[in-house]
């Protein structure tokens, strides 16, 4: 109970203190994980697909060297179907095709959300672990550059295992 009414407290002395009207600390952390975990989804459905993409090209190869009249089964939504490779290979080389432009759209969506974490990173100056080691050297440097940019933001780093 005392922690609740603590943690309303401070929301309501930084709110009113002027110093920084923006989300607490745990937020942007919490936001930023989101962000990454939502790209790192990207990129593994996208690994997915290249797969899906190869064997379409295996399967497609494979075909093309057969009689076109040959029986040939196809799964389709889980029921097995049969059919001919000439009925088949025009619907596998479609798949592909359009398989390949969601792949596009996903590289562009992930390239959109890595922009979008690097300026969230930089707005709340976000560090991960391991990345502030070669930055200790130059402290000075970051110090001046915090400086330029508004002294304010240096105390407020927040720093994401």
């Amino acid at each position: 109970m005392a922690a609740n009414s603590s943690s309303t407290g401070n929301k309501s002395s930084s709110s009113t203190g002027g110093k920084q009207s923006g989300p607490s600390a745990e937020q942007v952390v919490a936001t930023f994980q989101r962000m990454r975990q939502e790209q790192r989804n990207m990129a593994s459905k996208a690994a997915e697909l290249e797969m899906d993409i190869n064997e379409h090209s295996l399967v497609i190869e494979t075909l093309k060297e057969v009689d076109p009249s040959r029986k040939c089964f196809r799964l389709v939504g889980g029921v097995l179907v049969e059919r001919t490779v000439k009925e088949v290979l025009p619907a596998l080389e479609n798949n592909k095709e359009q398989i390949s432009k969601v792949i596009e759209t996903i590289n562009t969506q992930m390239q959109s959300k890595g922009r979008e974490l690097t300026e969230y990173r930089e707005r709340y100056n976000i560090r991960l672990v391991g990345e502030g080691e070669g930055e200790a050297q130059g402290q000075s440097a970051t110090n001046s550059r915090d400086s330029e940019g508004g002294g304010s933001k240096s105390g407020a780093g927040v720093l994401v295992s």
